[in-house]
């Protein structure tokens, strides 16, 4: 398996609303955004440049969505 790609803040937003969260607020720079089906919330910094892939694993956790589960709709 390989390595989690590093992601355009946009483009994850995306895939995260494809997997059922819809924009909740925001606070500064950072988009909140929350599942209420699954009760879950999770935040993606929308700053210039890519979300490191650190990152990127903490907010698919927080999504409760697998890495098969992302590249899937990435």
């Amino acid at each position: 398996m390989s390595r989690l790609p590093q992601i355009n803040p946009r483009k994850l937003v995306a895939v995260l609303k494809y997997a059922g969260f819809e924009e909740f607020d925001q606070h500064g720079s950072h988009l909140i955004l929350i599942n209420k089906k699954l009760d879950l919330q999770t935040s993606v910094p929308m700053h210039s440049g890519d979300v490191g892939r650190g990152l990127l694993k903490k907010i698919l956790k927080q999504a409760l969505l697998s890495e098969e589960e992302f590249r899937k709709h990435f």
